[in-house]
């Protein structure tokens, strides 16, 4: 069955990377959401740094809680299941956003950042797992796409705000949400996943827990979605802080660093082809040191934006092939593994722009928390000097 099942494992891999593709575009939106409109509920709410910080601790709470079901989902329905899920809880929970006092406002944070538990793991590795010799490539592309929607937000925000059409901006995007869940659902029989494609239970494989990679990787994960949440969460409140940007302006300047994420990920594949992915990585982390350190220097406009597009560029291909390590090195236990991964992102995610709050509530000033994002791009540089294995297959697209 394995042997005849396999024809239909490859015609089923450009579908179902298309669906990842698809539902990466609002996922992206959704996971930033709450940087652009972070001043806009500060305001309305009377939230200090501290609490307002707290809102990222929400969403990545009950995110972190999701990612551990996530795993469970995968194993017993599919990666597909999780997908839809996901995308479904999120779309409901951004729709409600605005439609209620502040405990309803929480509540929806914490729901929508459920949702983007379940759905974004299970798209990772589904893709991963369909394009087994190319899959730094074609998650670089993946998370490119999750890159457009997060460069897209902070603009739609902006416009939004400015014209008092916040709401229905949200009810828009939950819409689309709601289309690309009921797209995934009707997806013929005949597309079968890789996991589930022969029809017969599997051997569980045990996971190894004395992998050398594994607490590599758990610490990678960790810092790299608090340090990108930190940078990305917090630059539109400090641009307000200095002044002298008009309220629009200041809400847009999150879309720059996205905007650079998504060059950088629309580059990537390309770039793999000539340079060692461990290579590319320690590279763009100490590009994206200093454009962290620039943003905390900038005190005009055009050093802001163009530190944040330089941190935002150096951090383009770190994600992507942190997720191309875990499926290569942990092969059929990866996405048992990769349950324990997002979980550690997720806890990263929310935690360490709490700390920016708490760090700038300390002392004042957003300067001092930005010092979080920037200890966490020196820390991954420092753990990627660590020799990996290298895979040749990795780097043909």
């Amino acid at each position: 069955m394995a042997v005849a099942d396999s024809p239909r494992i490859v015609t089923s891999a450009k579908p179902l990377t298309l669906a990842a593709y698809v539902s990466f575009f609002p996922i992206g939106v959704v996971t930033v959401l709450l940087g652009p409109m972070l001043p806009t509920l500060s305001a309305q709410w009377s939230l200090n740094y501290s609490q307002a910080g707290a809102l990222f601790t929400a969403q990545y709470l009950t995110s972190t809680a999701a990612v551990a079901l996530s795993g469970l989902m995968v194993a017993r329905w599919g990666f597909r299941f999780a997908m839809k899920a996901g995308l479904l809880l999120a779309s409901v929970a951004v729709a409600l956003l605005l439609a209620g006092p502040m405990w309803l406002g929480v509540v929806s944070i914490g729901a929508y950042g459920a949702g983007l538990g379940f759905a974004v793991p299970a798209a990772n590795l589904l893709v991963a797992e369909v394009n087994p010799g190319r899959r730094s490539a074609v998650l670089n592309v993946l998370n490119f796409c999750w890159s457009a929607g997060a460069v897209a937000c902070p603009f739609l925000v902006a416009v939004a705000v400015k014209n008092r059409m916040a709401p229905v901006f949200l009810f828009l995007l939950a819409g689309f949400m709601l289309l690309v869940t009921i797209g995934i659902a009707v997806m013929p029989a005949s597309i079968v996943e890789p996991a589930r494609a022969t029809g017969a239970k599997k051997e569980k494989v045990p996971i190894d827990w004395k992998h050398a990679s594994l607490p590599v990787l758990g610490a990678l994960f960790f810092i790299y979605v608090g340090t990108e949440n930190s940078f990305g969460g917090w630059v539109a409140s400090y641009s307000k802080s200095l002044g002298n940007m008009t309220p629009t302006l200041s809400l847009m300047t999150p879309s720059f660093f996205y905007a650079a994420l998504t060059f950088g990920r629309l580059l990537a594949p390309a770039l793999l082809r000539m340079f060692d992915e461990t290579f590319l990585v320690r590279a763009g982390l100490l590009v994206a040191c200093s454009g962290t350190a620039g943003l905390m220097l900038s005190h005009a406009l055009t050093a802001v934006l163009a530190s944040a597009c330089v941190a935002g560029f150096g951090l383009a291909g770190v994600y992507p092939i942190m997720i191309a390590l875990l499926s290569r090195e942990f092969g059929p236990t990866a996405a048992r593994v990769g349950s324990i991964m997002f979980t550690l992102s997720n806890l990263g995610g929310g935690l360490l722009p709490w700390i920016v709050g708490v760090a700038s509530n300390r002392f004042g000033t957003l300067k001092a928390g930005l010092a979080v994002p920037l200890i966490g791009t020196a820390l991954m540089f420092v753990l990627y000097l660590r020799k990996w294995q290298p895979e040749a297959a990795e780097h043909v697209a």
